[in-house]
């Protein structure tokens, strides 16, 4: 006995200190807290014994030792308690997936978002979907099997049409959240490009507070990508920057170039950095500071960016300017952000913007409805719209048992996100990302 407590004893939901001991050599382990979990009243929904124990390797170690001389007791796996959370009914996937965000979150941000998850946000959204378009088979079943024999209601299949629609706008408005709630997961993806020797470097070292790049007076120090990853006002964001933009001869900084332009074209926002002295003495420059122009320049360095793709103009090395002369450009292209790395001059004013930013592509986790997390959720999602969008097209021909075929099928669909509809394979792929134990 661990405790030396019978379980007949412990009343379930009740702290208890008691010395744990080793049920072999019964040499004392710790004072620890005991708690008994009695199912369904658990995490699991099964019965749970609980230690809270002091957090030292040693003692972690003499306690798992002891209860591994009980029979049937082994080391969870990765994601078990949750795995038979789930299997027990305890909670639906999309729960236990903000389980595994909630762990696995670094930011602020990622924490609400997830824990809003855990506490069944999406599951709200995906129940109520589920249970009109339930109904809405039902009803056409019913007209289907008993139209002719029975009085049924005569506007039953306008009923049908209204529930599919209301469902139909709320997913597609689901399904429209410019990956926002993706975004926050994964993070932010942030590039840094621009022409050589500009200050790319500089500004990331500047961000990330330490010296992640070689920064360099020679044009072309950067050959490969440099990633770090920060927390941006609550906000995970993935930085990277990229060899600058110029034809070369040289083998290594040309595949520099291309790998910088791939990832460019890969990120949700691009900082294209400008050098300061250069503003003056070359026109085409001075049309980089609005928005157009400067998509119109990252298309002129090979850049092929997405049309929404985000762009933040910085200019560099503004204290190599006179003071004037600076105020002055500053004044006139409100929308670009004039800093100097050397001396953080218009450091706090671009970090402002660049916060705002990212909130805007991540959005705000705690209000609003809950966005989509998982590309799991997407592609199945929008496998049901594509059902939805099929149902109307057959009730255009008054076909109304493939009407309710269909309607079948996204419920299928629905059931893939919850896991009411399941398969094994499923299971591991979300489970398998768990840490030990939870």
């Amino acid at each position: 006995m661990i405790t030396k407590k019978p379980i007949s004893t412990i009343r379930p939901r009740t702290a208890y200190l008691r010395m744990i001991s080793h049920p072999v050599s019964h040499e004392p382990l710790d004072n620890g807290v005991v708690m008994y979990f009695k199912g369904p009243h658990s995490f699991t929904g099964e019965d749970v014994a609980e230690f809270h124990v002091h957090g030292g390797t040693a003692v972690i170690r003499g306690v798992l030792s002891a209860l591994s001389t009980f029979p049937r007791v082994r080391p969870a796996e990765a994601g078990e308690f949750t795995k038979r959370a789930f299997l027990n009914g305890k909670m639906d996937l999309t729960e236990a997936e903000g389980v595994a965000d909630l762990i696995q979150a670094e930011t602020e941000a990622q924490r609400k978002q997830a824990l809003r998850q855990m506490n069944g946000a999406l599951l709200t959204s995906y129940a109520n979907w589920r249970e009109r378009l339930l109904q809405a088979v039902a009803f056409l079943e019913a007209h289907i099997d008993f139209g002719e024999e029975e009085e049924l209601e005569p506007d039953i299949i306008e009923k049908v049409k209204g529930m599919v629609s209301v469902v139909e706008h709320e997913l597609l408005s689901h399904l429209n959240d410019h990956r926002k709630g993706e975004r926050l997961r994964n993070g932010v993806s942030i590039t840094i490009v621009g022409k050589p020797n500009v200050g790319k470097s500089s500004l990331l070292n500047f961000l990330c507070q330490r010296p992640a790049a070689i920064v360099s007076p020679l044009p072309g120090t950067t050959r490969d990508i440099i990633e770090t990853a920060l927390d941006l006002a609550g906000y995970p964001v993935l930085l990277s920057d990229t060899a600058g933009l110029r034809e070369t001869a040289d083998i290594v900084e040309s595949e520099g170039v291309r790998r910088a332009l791939r990832r460019a074209e890969e990120a949700d926002l691009l900082i294209l950095v400008i050098q300061a002295d250069e503003i003056p003495l070359d026109g085409k420059l001075s049309g980089l500071m609005d928005d157009a122009g400067s998509k119109a320049a990252l298309i002129s360095f090979g850049l092929n960016a997405p049309q929404n793709q985000k762009v933040m103009v910085i200019v560099n090395k503004c204290d190599l300017l006179p003071e004037e002369t600076a105020y002055s450009l500053a004044q006139s292209f409100p929308s670009a952000s004039f800093i100097s790395c050397t001396s953080a001059m218009g450091i706090d004013g671009f970090l402002e913007k660049l916060s705002n930013v990212v909130a805007e592509l991540c959005g705000n986790p705690s209000v609003g409805e809950a966005s989509l997390t998982q590309q799991r959720h997407r592609v199945n999602l929008e496998q049901c719209a594509q059902r939805l969008r099929r149902f109307w097209e057959l009730m255009a021909i008054d076909d109304v048992t493939l009407c309710a075929h269909e309607l079948q099928q996204a419920l299928i669909c629905i059931g893939k996100v919850t896991g009411k509809i399941r398969s094994e394979e499923i299971l591991d792929v979300i489970f398998r990302d768990f840490c030990i134990g939870k």
